[in-house]
């Protein structure tokens, strides 16, 4: 039972990093207006504006540092050897000033003290417990007429409105929770799985300010062979945004350059006719990589694409 206590401290941590993650992504927002601005100004105006953008690139960073900080701390938790560190651990999340893990740190140590009778009736409560959210997901595509129809849509909806539920994107375990079900032998219950894991990668490729991560997403999107994956893919090729990788020494600012070219090279390989769309654009791109890429890839394919080159079988949308 002490696992699950230690569970909902990491839940509290993770929550508070993804209300951080949400003022970066705001601050990320508000800066790439004034970027775009001081290219339209000049003289005091243009000064007052770098200003702005300095301030702003700080607090970014700043930012930054804290949602690394808040996610170090939930990867610590449990992480602690023997019980003198764990309660050390819980003793300080206490301290942080942040009501939701201090509480969760509290019933962790209370679970600690807790006599094994005690813990064996929670236990009990616990397992006749409802099932987590993604499993009551999936049991729905089993039972419920609307999503076993041969129609998706209304699996695509599912999928799209459980992913945007506050939290779920940053859920390590309904994600593998979710990419198990890929494989489930029924039809229905493995095409809500894809469509909803597809949704929570879209999600965190193009939200996540920590860079490594939304990499890994692209690179599990990349490996998706169903057309759902077409359109996230475009969103990340299309829109080059700015994050942080984490070194030695701290954060660092990037940018998503090298999630970009492997939605690129993705595109190129499902060869639908909105990937050669979103390609030509791409001839004016910033990134003279990217340019290079598609040019070669509409000079090497001039011809209307109409369909996948990968010999693995496509799942229609």
């Amino acid at each position: 039972m002490l696992g699950l206590g230690l569970r909902q401290v990491q839940e509290a941590l993770n929550k508070k990093a993804d209300e951080i993650q949400h003022e970066f992504v705001a601050v990320s927002d508000e800066l790439e207006t004034i970027s775009r601005r001081i290219l339209e100004v000049r003289g005091e105006d243009r000064a007052q504006l770098r200003q702005e953008q300095e301030a702003l690139r700080a607090k970014q960073a700043e930012l930054a540092g804290e949602v690394n900080t808040w996610r170090e701390r939930a990867r610590a938790v449990t992480q602690q050897r023997g019980e003198a560190g764990l309660r050390a651990s819980m003793e300080e999340l206490k301290t942080l000033g942040d009501p939701l893990v201090a509480y969760a740190a509290q019933q962790a140590l209370e679970m600690m003290d807790a006599p094994e009778e005690a813990l064996a009736r929670l236990q009990a409560g616990q397992e006749a417990s409802p099932l987590t959210p993604a499993a009551r997901l999936l049991q729905r595509a089993r039972r419920e007429y609307d999503l076993r129809q041969a129609d998706s849509a209304p699996r695509q909806r599912a999928a799209v409105e459980f992913a945007n539920r506050r939290g779920i994107a940053q859920d390590d375990d309904a994600l593998h929770e979710l990419e198990q079900a890929m494989a489930d032998p029924n039809p229905m219950v493995r095409e809500l799985a894809i469509l909803t894991c597809v949704q929570v990668y879209r999600i965190r490729s193009l939200r996540l300010a920590e860079l490594d991560l939304a990499h890994d997403a692209v690179q599990r999107l990349a490996k998706i062979d169903h057309r759902a994956a077409v359109g996230p893919l475009i969103e990340v090729v299309t829109q080059p945004r700015t994050g942080y990788t984490n070194t030695d020494t701290g954060p660092v600012e990037g940018d998503n350059a090298k999630s970009r070219m492997v939605a690129l090279l993705r595109l190129v390989e499902w060869h639908t006719p909105d990937a050669q769309t979103a390609i030509r654009s791409l001839r004016f791109d910033r990134d003279p990589h990217i340019v290079r890429v598609a040019e070669k890839s509409l000079e090497v394919f001039p011809g209307e694409w109409k369909g996948p080159l990968k010999t693995t079988p496509d799942k229609p949308a």
